[in-house]
């Protein structure tokens, strides 16, 4: 599956292998339906001559040689893979617009983006959960942390007030993020779901993991996206 469309970076989304400056980039992205990799091949991907096919039937040059055209045009690649269940390759390259107003207009709304509402994190990759976390306190909300569906199933049950939203990664080890969002609401009707994943939306909706119409958010996403996404879904409640 192929996609593009424009994104604006922050910088402050944590990647294993590179750090993407913040910016405003044209993503293209290239989604596939296999059986992902494990950490000891996503370590070694974009090496020369690294492959996993036998002796003859590839040189391993492929992704090395698409990794080194990116850099040369002043872009960066971005890697998210699930075990079992595919692949997705990012290409951020550098956007050129020519109206610059938004920045001022994006200042402006800063202080619309703070809440105080509680929210309930559950994300299995501890670097975007903490970076999470200290964006949602910065912007005024009380923040419950899960590093997976048990855990998070766990703190609302213990929590007597009110959760006003969950916050979940789609693919986490013991279950799912629309299996943890479904037994919440069971007991919590009111409680409102914003989805996270590597994936890009087309590709979570193809692959029939999400359906249409849920609130989206795709990593990598810049800080100010993530608050202004919580606050549109939070007041989008009945």
């Amino acid at each position: 599956m192929l996609e593009t469309k424009n994104v604006d970076l922050d910088g402050d989304y944590p990647t294993e292998r590179v750090t993407i400056p913040a910016g405003r980039y044209v993503m293209l992205a290239v989604t596939d339906t296999g059986t992902g990799m494990d950490a000891k091949i996503k370590a070694r991907i974009f090496e020369p001559f690294f492959t996993t096919k036998p002796v003859g039937k590839g040189t391993g040059l492929g992704l090395a040689t698409v990794y080194g055209v990116v850099q040369q045009i002043g872009g960066y690649i971005w890697l998210y893979t699930e075990l079992g269940h595919g692949t997705s390759f990012k290409i951020y390259l550098p956007r050129v617009d020519a109206v610059e107003t938004e920045a001022a207009s994006e200042a402006s709304l800063a202080g619309a983006l703070d809440g105080s509402e509680t929210v309930l994190v559950a994300e299995d990759e501890e670097a975007v959960r903490q970076i999470i976390e200290k964006a949602l306190d910065a912007h005024g909300y009380r923040v419950l942390s899960a590093r997976d569906g048990a855990e998070a199933l766990e703190r609302a049950s213990a929590y007597a007030g009110q959760i006003d939203l969950l916050v979940t990664d789609v693919v986490m080890p013991d279950m799912n993020g629309r299996e943890l969002s479904r037994r919440l609401v069971e007991n919590r009707p009111n409680l409102r779901t914003l989805y996270l994943s590597g994936y890009t939306d087309d590709a979570i909706l193809h692959r029939g993991v999400l359906q249409q119409g849920v609130a989206f958010l795709q990593k990598p996403f810049s800080l100010r996206m993530l608050a202004r996404k919580v606050r549109e879904v939070i007041e989008a409640r009945p």
